[in-house]
C-alpha cells in the first residue's frame, strides 16, 4: 500500500490564511496587504516585519484556541472522505516544539480516522535548545524510509525528498508556483 506523508499546516489546513485573517490583521490594523500578497512563506519582508516578529505572532496564533478550532481544507478533507483508505497516511510538519502537541491533537481529531503516526521536524526557535536529528523533511523521510510520497506547501521540501526518490506533490499557495487545484493535484494519487 502506498504510505502519504502529509505536511499539516498550509495543507491539511489553512494555518497562513487563518492566522492572518484572524491574529495579523486584528493586531496590525494598518496592514494594508491581502492573503494573496504573501508571496514568501515566511512573509515577514512582505509584511515590512522581523522574521521574530513574524514567527512570534504565528506562535500566538498557534498556542490559542484559534488553532485548534481551524478546519480542515475543504478539498482535501473530501478527497480523504471518498479515497482515503486506499492508502497509508502520516503527518510529517516542521513545527516548533512548544506548539507540536497541538498539532498532533489537531490532526488525529480531525484526520485520525486515516492518519495513524504523527512526526516532526522542530522549527526553529530563539528559545528552544534542542537536539537537531535532521534538518529538514528529506533528511527525516531519508531516514523514516517507509513513504512513497510527500504532500506539501514548499517546493524545497518537493525539491529535497525527489532527492532520495520520494514523489513529491505541491499543493498551491500564493508562495509557491503550482498552478494545478488542491482537487487536481490530488487526482494525480492512483
Amino acid at each position: 500500500m502506498i504510505t502519504i506523508a502529509w505536511d499539516i499546516d498550509d495543507v491539511l489546513n489553512d494555518l497562513m490564511r487563518c492566522w492572518f485573517w484572524e491574529k495579523w490583521l486584528p493586531d496590525h490594523q494598518e496592514c494594508k496587504k491581502s492573503y494573496e500578497d504573501l508571496k514568501e512563506n515566511p512573509p515577514h519582508r512582505i509584511l515590512g516585519v522581523s522574521l521574530n516578529e513574524y514567527l512570534q505572532s504565528l506562535d500566538e496564533f498557534r498556542l490559542s484556541e484559534q488553532y485548534m478550532k481551524m478546519k480542515p481544507v475543504r478539498d482535501i478533507m473530501e478527497w480523504f472522505l471518498s479515497q482515503g483508505r486506499n492508502f497509508r497516511h502520516i503527518a510529517l510538519t516542521a513545527v516548533p516544539l512548544r506548539a507540536s502537541s497541538i498539532s498532533a491533537q489537531w490532526v488525529i481529531k480531525n484526520f485520525g480516522k486515516w492518519i495513524r503516526t504523527f512526526h516532526f521536524v522542530p522549527s526553529k526557535r530563539s528559545l528552544e535548545d534542542i537536539p537537531e536529528y535532521d534538518k529538514d523533511k528529506g533528511d527525516f523521510l531519508k531516514w523514516f524510509g517507509r513513504v512513497d510520497i510527500l504532500i506539501d506547501d514548499n517546493p524545497e521540501n518537493i525539491k529535497n525528498v525527489s532527492i532520495s526518490g520520494i514523489k513529491g506533490l505541491l499543493i498551491p499557495k500564493p508562495w509557491n508556483t503550482e498552478t494545478h487545484s488542491t482537487l487536481e493535484v490530488l487526482n494525480t494519487l492512483k
